[in-house]
């Protein structure tokens, strides 16, 4: 495989060096194996401030960074969303009820590689309409990420995304996106979950960036709460999300946040 010279695209896209992919599966599998570690901990009556706490500790064991704890004021290892929350939840006190499903986002840095992932998880008994809307929206990353090589652009990821999770009738949250990231949390691009074929900035190898599809059952509408972070669905239907980090290869993709354990779905943890 070429070696990839570092530079910028047009689009302020960075392209990475083929020895950073290293870099960035240290820090990817870091922050997935936390996400299998938690698993054991999710349970009925567990509050998602416990969650949090022991996601920081488990950080802290491993002698990461976490890269939320300070990031524009946010001070949590986690994002935690429950139910119809879509993203950036802020642990809590709160106890989980029987059913509830759960999205836990961790950003972990290793060596100055930033490893950004999110799964779903259930306390208690997973609904079926849950556990079919959670199915969807893994099958949607996937479909998104297949659509990842040289030549293809980031128009063909959002459009695979969007077919497949309309053609099940869920809709997909427009106003979230992936993005890049590397040595930094946020870089471009924006990486939309909808589009349309051949638009967009073309991908290349080199590029570093999340897919993470927040899909709903309901409307795809969301607000954000008084609290800055919390973003909701509009019409309180249930919210799903899927987050890995990818990096584009001559010939298609890799995938920096696999789970060791298989645990990507909640029926595995």
């Amino acid at each position: 495989m070429r070696k990839n010279d570092g530079r910028t695209t047009k689009d302020g896209i960075r392209i990475y060096q083929q020895a950073d992919y290293a870099g960035m599966h240290v820090a990817g599998e870091l922050a997935a194996r936390i996400l299998d570690d938690i698993a054991a901990h999710i349970f009925v009556g567990q509050t998602t401030g416990e969650i949090d706490r022991l996601i920081t500790k488990m950080v802290e064991d491993a002698g990461a960074t976490s890269a939320t704890i300070g990031y524009k004021g946010y001070q949590h290892a986690s994002c935690i969303s429950v139910n119809h929350v879509v993203c950036h939840g802020i642990p809590s006190d709160k106890k989980l009820k029987d059913g509830d499903i759960l999205n836990i986002d961790v950003t972990v840095i290793v060596d100055g590689w930033f490893g950004d992932t999110s799964r779903m998880y259930v306390a208690g008994k997973l609904s079926r309409k849950a556990e079919r809307l959670i199915q969807i929206t893994h099958d949607a990353l996937m479909k998104g990420i297949e659509a990842v090589k040289p030549g293809n652009t980031f128009g063909d990821i959002g459009h695979a995304i969007q077919v497949y999770a309309e053609s099940q009738r869920m809709s997909v949250v427009r106003d979230f996106c992936g993005h890049g990231l590397g040595e930094v949390f946020h870089a471009p691009p924006n990486v939309l979950h909808y589009g349309r074929p051949g638009t967009g900035a073309m991908l290349e190898e080199g590029m570093f960036f999340t897919i993470e599809p927040m899909i709903n059952l309901g409307r795809p509408e969301t607000k954000v709460l008084a609290d800055d972070w919390t973003a909701v669905t509009r019409d309180k239907s249930l919210s799903a999300q899927f987050e890995h980090s990818i990096g584009v290869t001559a010939d298609g993709f890799e995938i920096f946040t696999l789970s060791p354990g298989g645990k990507y779905h909640p029926t595995y943890g």
